[in-house]
């Protein structure tokens, strides 16, 4: 039997609701359980994919091509289940499905309203594509008050009802500020979140109470007596040094317990968590330290980069080292010489991203790694530069751009318009829309034999994820192999550059994919995990 349990967020944003329950279900499944995750967004996009990174952070792109929020990232990471199209959904999906529905006469010439076909489109997500699953957590996006969310907690409100008390748990995370000059935790915003839970008619059974310190025996009575639950179930969320502490921190309050004990489910003994254990002490006691550069273009906003900074961390807890991320805006290169802002450094990562700004940046700072010799590992849009550059300054085509950047370039990197899926050719022009029409999820690459990069992987074919619109031009195979460029990774037709490196340089390699979203901490990405021992050697050598 699938039991339910809902996260919802009170007080303010940025709690931590995905971390808490991608550490649940990190719980759970250490105790044995089976899991699934998804998230409910309450804004009215259809997905996050025409969202700006500095308003929404990363988009998370799941195997079978949905672009989701980055929570869905936190819950791959930590519970390793591949997250699905089905675990994500928004406003902006439930309406049009409703809309849809109506349009095709589905309601029967019913007046269509928020109860019950809103509502009704939701809990049908909340059901669908579950199989044996324990345990399916969903969380809520945003904060219990604010309007978006009133369809998406009044679903949940039946849903606990229809599936029945025994099958459905409210869990409910709000902040404890620490206010110095009253010298301690406050918690009426608690109280208040919760009152505003109740006035939907959602009765929370668990608090998690964010706090910086811990939450004195007598304030956790006081929360359970005014929110009207037990003491023991008023859990602290406490700040900790690294993400990976969250599991072992939650179980250390009893969080697991209290979750099991309220489904009538064994909670005798201790779950494994020594694999997390592990992980927190490589993060603290590393035999060592590389810095590595990243250059983007979002680096105001460290969110737009979520996944591929944990796979970096990833990639030095393999090698037992610290890694020490330098955000550098592409931009400066443009105006500043690179070799002030990256001869420091032990390897320089170029990210994805969009549009021609900072893009002369990125490529400057790849001609710097690839002639001081620095590792580089290029990402998307970093691969995209990477050749380019070479195109440049190795294969003698001055004017060498991307058809991203306008019309007036030698087309080295353009716009795709066709490519396979499976047995299907999908088709896009430049006026599609701009949502959903990328080259999305997993696709297969096949490695050139001798090559780093099969050496790296150790296999003939691999798969991995996509997220762009624009392509290398296979055309210029010959002329930039001429040069020294190794296309070493290809679509199985062949038609399609999926990996380039460079041969004779320490590490150079550049990738169309996106392998940051395939990282976990328990299993590290073979690619940063590579590039970090790279680094390494490189940190003897400065």
């Amino acid at each position: 039997m699938t039991r339910y349990i809902f996260i919802t967020g009170g007080v303010v944003s940025s709690l931590g609701k995905g971390l808490a329950s991608a550490a649940l279900g990190a719980l759970l499944q250490a105790r044995g359980f089976k899991v699934r995750l998804r998230k409910l967004d309450p804004y009215l996009n259809v997905d996050p994919g025409t969202m700006s990174p500095y308003q929404h952070g990363e988009v998370y792109v799941t195997d079978d091509g949905a672009e989701t929020d980055l929570d869905l990232g936190h819950y791959e990471r930590f519970t390793a289940v591949a997250a699905r199209r089905s675990d994500n959904v928004t406003t902006g999906r439930i309406y049009s499905t409703v809309i849809q529905r109506e349009r095709r006469g589905d309601y029967l010439g019913a007046t269509v309203q928020v109860i019950p076909h809103v509502t009704d489109a939701i809990k049908e997500f909340i059901r669908a594509d579950i199989t044996d699953e324990d345990f399916v957590l969903c969380e809520i996006g945003g904060t219990v008050g604010d309007i978006e969310s009133t369809p998406f907690l009044e679903a949940i409100r039946q849903f606990g009802n229809e599936v029945g008390h025994d099958n459905a748990l409210f869990i409910h995370l709000t902040l404890l500020p620490y206010i110095p000059s009253a010298g301690e935790l406050k918690t009426k915003p608690t109280q208040h979140s919760v009152k505003e839970l109740l006035s939907v008619g959602i009765q929370p059974t668990i608090l998690l109470c964010r706090a910086d310190r811990q939450i004195p025996e007598s304030e956790r009575r006081k929360i359970g007596l005014f929110c009207n639950i037990r003491q023991e179930r008023v859990i602290a969320a406490l700040d900790v040094d690294t993400i990976y502490q969250v599991p072992i921190s939650y179980h250390e309050q009893g969080f697991d317990v209290q979750v099991l004990s309220y489904f009538g489910l064994p909670h005798e003994g201790e779950p494994d968590l020594s694999r997390w254990r592990k992980i927190v002490h490589t993060l603290r006691q590393p035999e060592g330290e590389v810095t590595i550069a990243v250059v983007g273009k979002y680096t105001s906003l460290l969110d737009s980069y979520k996944s591929l900074a944990e796979a970096l961390v990833h990639g030095g807890i393999a090698n037992n080292v610290r890694v020490k991320l330098d955000w550098i805006d592409a931009e400066i290169f443009e105006s500043d010489d690179a070799v002030q802002h990256l001869e420091h450094v032990h390897g320089i990562l170029v990210p994805g991203g969009f549009g021609e700004r900072g893009s002369e940046g990125k490529i400057r700072a790849v001609q710097f790694a690839r002639e001081h010799k620095v590792p580089y590992f290029g990402i998307c849009f970093g691969m995209q530069m990477a050749v380019i550059e070479a195109a440049r300054h190795m294969a003698d085509i001055p004017n060498a751009g991307s058809t991203e950047f306008g019309r007036e370039v030698v087309p080295v990197v353009g716009l795709m318009t066709e490519w396979q899926r499976g047995n299907q050719t999908e088709m896009r022009t430049g006026a599609d829309d701009l949502g959903g029409t990328m080259r999305l999820g997993a696709y297969p690459c096949r490695l050139v034999e001798g090559s780093k990069i099969r050496e790296i992987y150790d296999a003939d074919l691999i798969s991995e994820r996509h997220r762009h619109r624009y392509e290398v031009n296979i055309n210029f195979r010959g002329q930039l192999e001429a040069a020294g460029l190794l296309f070493s990774g290809l679509a199985p037709d062949g038609t399609l550059p999926e990996i380039v490196e460079l041969p004779g340089h320490p590490w150079f390699v550049g990738v169309q994919f996106h392998p940051e979203l395939k990282s976990k901490p328990l299993t590290p990405h073979p690619l940063f995990t590579n590039f970090i021992r790279a680094a390494i050697e490189q940190s003897r050598l400065v």
